[in-house]
């Protein structure tokens, strides 16, 4: 499984021949390939007035391309990160991924309005928690990365997943396949490295993306809950197969917190660049810029990495790990395909309903289950 940016072929559909040398060699001795793209197809075709795109048909004849419109819930902005240069894209990704943030922001604003308000009626709070969209946007998630994990395990094929930047949902996508089949990434050490190399190496803006939470008036235009939307898809494959992940809520909900406001520099700044610059290394303001945009960039490039711990380090504490650690656990083999029906989808009640109903019960019963399996 590959994942990438879109290509910057341009309304011309520019060829690039190292892109279709490296597809080429990708696909070794399978007999075919499929891209999902996480765009719909109109969106992609709109992408080329900027110079973004698709890769042409001729060009890539023993790939199939499908798309799974994922990025209307993707806040996507123009990064360095993407296959070529157009002078027109900046400004054009940045307007149209503005639009598409706002969707999942806005239904996660609504769904944590709706939670917080005890007075509801039930035919109030069932219609409040359907116009959220939210577990809609979950369902669409968990469907695309089983259509991932699927092409991959059942069809023998390579997959290519990109969206325009590459950045939010193809991330989202790239690390539920690989949760789905990998039994490695289920465990609490292989799920650690499966958010470094997938979310922070793979450079999720998480300092726009995570700006502001819900309970906030302000909506900043490039914020998304991307992270948010994979986190409650991994507790609903917990909840569905609950001996197979190390691990259970008390981490996700451990994670959302510190992607939102932490004492440490795991999900700090937009990029690995921005983590690692402050020792050595020279933040370049962008030509144009102006005086204090540049000063600004500069002060955001403050070396977090150096200056700040790391979450693992304390999430790896053996008596951390045993508070993490689910006490059902039993190591599988198989790949988990969820139900995505939408009756198997269900809300997150730990997350979304905690500020007005106590856990207190849930860590009782977890607390009962350990000892329960240590006494055998």
């Amino acid at each position: 499984m590959l994942r990438s940016s879109q290509p910057l072929t341009g309304p011309n559909r520019r060829r690039c021949r190292e892109d279709e040398l490296l597809l080429a060699a990708a696909l070794a001795g399978a007999a075919r390939g499929f891209v999902l793209d996480m765009r719909s197809a109109q969106a992609a075709k709109q992408a080329r007035m900027g110079g973004g795109g698709t890769e042409p048909k001729a060009s890539y004849p023993r790939w199939k391309r499908l798309h799974r419109p994922l990025e209307r819930c993707d806040g996507a902005a123009p990064s360095a990160g993407a296959r070529g240069t157009h002078p027109v894209w900046d400004g054009l990704a940045s307007a149209l991924g503005a639009r598409r943030g706002r969707a999942l922001q806005e239904s996660f604003a609504r769904l944590v309005e709706a939670c917080s308000d005890a007075s509801l009626s039930m035919d109030r709070w069932l219609s409040r928690l359907e116009s959220s969209r939210w577990l809609s946007h979950v369902k669409a998630a968990l469907s695309t990365a089983c259509l991932a994990a699927q092409c991959l395990e059942r069809e023998e094929a390579c997959v290519l997943v990109h969206g325009a930047e590459g950045t939010d949902t193809t991330l989202l996508v790239t690390a539920l396949a690989q949760l789905i089949l990998d039994p490695g990434c289920r465990t609490l050490t292989g799920f650690q490295e499966l958010l470094e190399r997938e979310w922070i190496q793979a450079g999720h803006p998480f300092h726009v993306r995570c700006a502001r939470s819900a309970f906030s008036h302000a909506r900043p235009k490039q914020e998304a809950p991307l992270f948010l939307l994979f986190l409650d898809c991994v507790w609903q494959l917990g909840r569905q197969f609950p001996r197979s992940l190390e691990f259970g809520e008390r981490l996700l909900l451990a994670l959302f917190d510190s992607a939102y406001a932490s004492p440490y520099g795991t999900f700090l700044g937009n990029s690995e660049r921005e983590r690692r610059v402050g020792t050595g290394a020279r933040a370049e303001p962008r030509p144009g810029g102006s005086g204090l945009r540049a000063a600004a960039a500069r002060r955001r490039l403050c070396g977090v990495r150096q200056s700040t711990h790391c979450l693992w380090a304390r999430l790896d504490q053996p008596a951390e790990r045993a508070a993490l650690r689910n006490p059902l656990y039993a190591p599988n083999a198989l790949a988990l395909w969820p139900c995505v029906e939408p009756q198997s989808i269900l809300l997150w009640q730990g997350l979304f309903l905690r500020w007005i109903r106590p856990a207190q019960h849930l860590d009782e019963a977890w607390a009962e289950m350990r000892r329960l399996v240590e006494e055998e």
